[in-house]
């Protein structure tokens, strides 16, 4: 990939939709068996943070293939999968956490929209809320 692997970013809350997705049998399933991790059932929403790091992130989804999620079921839609480690860059003293970030493949997706998942409610492991800055590496 040219250009930058990182993104900085700012968390922000949706509309929980993500939830009943990640909640799905098959979702979780295909998911452990790509990302080598059961997925906490919510994805973590961020924006990029600056003009430079929303276009890394458009870097990243024309550059890097990425790990496909095809719906088996119908009515949902595919996905790409991109792993990352997330870190928070205010309090260093927070370990690095692994996860994926989950692009679904529609029509009309905000360009500007992250999806994150992790084994784990990253609010909580990470220490952070809607607001706080998070910095995504992507990597192989």
């Amino acid at each position: 990939m040219h250009g930058q692997r990182k993104i900085n970013g700012v968390v922000f809350s949706d509309l929980g939709q993500a939830s009943s997705f990640m909640a799905l049998d098959w979702v979780q399933h295909a998911l452990r068996q790509r990302l080598g991790f059961a997925p906490f059932p919510a994805t973590l929403n961020m924006r990029p943070e600056t003009r430079k790091d929303l276009q890394a992130w458009e870097a990243v989804r024309s550059e890097l293939e990425g790990i496909p999620l095809e719906s088996s079921v119908g009515g949902f839609c595919s996905a790409r999968l991109f792993r990352v480690e997330i870190h928070n860059p205010v309090d260093a003293r927070q370990a690095t956490t692994k996860g994926a970030v989950l692009l679904p493949e529609v029509r009309g997706y905000p360009k500007n929209k992250i999806e994150i998942v992790a084994a784990v409610r990253l609010k909580d492991e990470l220490g952070v809320e809607d607001g706080d800055q998070l910095t995504l590496e992507f990597v192989n």
